[in-house]
């Protein structure tokens, strides 16, 4: 499925609000990793990771997605879930391309999986804004380095 870019920022700008507003209080993380510790099976770990994905702390991200990518190795049921909640983690690290894999992931056997296509497109998304930004950073730091010499030039040529 292709889309405009234009698309691609919509999708992105919605998903973002989306993630804003779905990020989990403390106490209800603090309430997860309780019932995770004296209670540890995999439905718990799961809810606890789950919620940890959509924090906005790095720490307990990278935690998350440790936590997730576990469940999946040890074959827990609902593994499309981990790996969703894993790719939103990556999302929200900035880590694109691993969101992105993780996403064509699911979505290769599951198509019909509206929240994976979503934030594929937010991670590509993200990931273009990312490159265009850095060809332009690119573009104005050349840019300045040429009028820099052009002006040392022109300034040691007026001394002589």
């Amino acid at each position: 499925m292709r889309t405009t870019k234009s698309k691609q920022r919509t999708v992105r700008r919605q998903l973002d609000e989306k993630l804003a507003l779905s990020t989990p209080p403390h106490e209800l993380l603090e309430e997860l990793a309780s019932k995770c510790t004296s209670d540890p099976n995999p439905d718990n770990t799961f809810q606890y990771a789950f919620a940890l994905s959509k924090s906005r702390d790095r720490s307990e991200l990278q935690y998350s997605i440790a936590m997730l990518d576990s469940l999946v190795k040890n074959g827990y049921e609902h593994q499309v879930d981990c790996m969703f909640g894993s790719a939103t983690a990556h999302y929200l690290l900035n880590e694109c391309d691993e969101a992105r894999f993780l996403c064509e992931a699911i979505l290769r056997n599951r198509p019909e999986n509206e929240a994976a296509a979503q934030l594929h497109t937010a991670a590509l998304s993200a990931k273009d804004d990312r490159e265009e930004k850095m060809v332009r950073d690119v573009a104005i730091g050349g840019t300045a380095a040429v009028a820099a010499v052009g002006l040392a030039l022109l300034l040691g040529g007026r001394k002589r």
